[in-house]
């Protein structure tokens, strides 16, 4: 057994920990960032791309993600935010998640992050991958169910439909999961929207040989989520990295930025619930990690009291039912209402199941928070129905918190 390295370091202060965010979000942007955000919108305004008026076509919170991905350089944050509208649009994703069958929703949710129903300390939502559940066997299934999935999307015939179905779990992070987290106010900074997500990512009982079986599966995933979701990631916390996963990382931190390669920590198993525990309340903590939320991977959202208290339930509902949801918003941007969408039998759902009175509504109509890209979905089926800091020190991330060292024992 070999001495623990001397490069690992302990958890920082709180000071340390919360570097980054808010800055950069709305209510915490410099002039300089300011002064970006206005001269995106311009730009995007001269191309065509962005439209202002009682709903504005993009709220800024999503526009910031450009920004920010692109360090608050307009013309880069363009180049980025165009090729992803053209991707949207090429691929219908509106109408996607709009339509696709709620079972094979359902299904893509079991091979990708799921999210707790609980928050960080700063409010942002949790979700937990575990990737020992992708062997061979249940991603071949998954991907040969793909090939007939029902959706009344029209795609560009170039994204695998397995990644478009990827997509619609994306859309319900930055449609739904963060939305809902923007209008829980027990959180510091409860009117700055939430756009980003912690993730807990558990490599335990993973083998070497599964990780190269899933290596062209998660480097397209992750490449085009980075591509079309920038900065909807925070932390990043890989816990039960095996050994051998020097060799594994050697190929993830090229799928990725800088930026997001510094977010990703590697923990030891001393390290988890110290780390965990100064991002996240111990209630918040799934029992398998040490905390105390009976929550276990395959398991629905353990909503928190937050969530029950600004929801008020509609349509006998009194929880979220499954499949695809997404906030828009009423009464000039006062309330928001949540709609439940997708499809059974090929026959669309369109259903309010909840409504949240706004605790920071918009203080102009170029504010509004919820994107209004679901009217531009519904305007599109019904002309269907008529028609149809970098921080890495050598191979593996350990600087500013906690983290494996691979020449640990053996």
């Amino acid at each position: 057994m070999t001495k623990k390295s001397s490069s690992m370091h302990r958890v920082p202060s709180s000071g340390a920990v919360e570097h980054g965010y808010p800055s950069g979000h709305l209510g915490h942007l410099t002039e300089h960032e300011e002064q970006a955000l206005v001269e995106f919108k311009t730009l995007l305004e001269e191309k065509g791309l962005y439209q202002t008026g009682n709903l504005p076509s993009h709220d800024d919170a999503t526009l910031l993600r450009f920004l920010r991905a692109r360090k608050f350089v307009p013309e880069d944050a363009y180049t980025q935010f165009s090729e992803t509208e053209k991707f949207r649009k090429a691929n219908q994703i509106d109408v996607l998640y709009d339509t696709i069958d709620i079972d094979s929703y359902e299904a893509s949710r079991k091979l990708y992050p799921r999210f707790t129903g609980r928050r960080d300390k700063r409010g942002i939502p949790i979700y937990v991958f575990q990737i020992r559940h992708l062997d061979s066997h249940a991603v071949s299934k998954y991907e040969k169910s793909t090939e007939t999935t029902y959706s009344r999307a029209k795609t560009d015939g170039k994204t695998p439909a397995k990644l478009l179905r990827l997509f619609a779990l994306y859309e319900n992070l930055t449609r739904f999961v963060q939305p809902l987290s923007s209008e829980c106010t027990d959180r510091p900074h409860p009117d700055t929207p939430i756009t980003l997500s912690t993730n807990i990512v558990d490599i335990s009982h993973v083998s070497l040989r599964m990780f190269w079986n899933l290596k062209a599966h998660m480097q397209a995933a992750s490449q085009l989520a980075t591509a079309h979701y920038p900065e909807t990631l925070d932390r990043i916390f890989i816990i039960g990295a095996p050994m051998f996963f020097s060799t594994v990382w050697g190929w993830i931190k090229r799928w990725f930025d800088p930026v997001t390669v510094s977010k990703i920590f590697i923990l030891s198993d001393t390290d988890v619930l110290p780390v965990l525990t100064s991002f996240v309340d111990l209630k918040d903590i799934p029992k398998i990690y040490g905390g105390e939320l009976e929550w276990d991977f395959f398991d629905e959202p353990a909503w928190d009291e937050e969530v029950e208290r600004v929801c008020q339930w509609e349509n006998g509902h009194t929880t979220f039912p499954p499949g695809p949801l997404y906030w828009q918003a009423i009464d000039d941007g006062k309330r928001l209402e949540c709609l439940a969408v997708g499809s059974k039998g090929e026959t669309d759902r369109r259903e309010r199941v909840c409504t949240i009175t706004r605790a920071y509504p918009p203080k102009s109509t170029e504010d509004t928070l919820v994107s209004t890209t679901e009217s531009q979905a519904a305007d599109t089926l019904e002309d269907e129905k008529t028609l149809e800091k970098p921080i890495i020190n050598g191979e593996v991330p350990t600087a500013n918190i906690a983290a494996l060292s691979i020449s640990e024992s053996k």
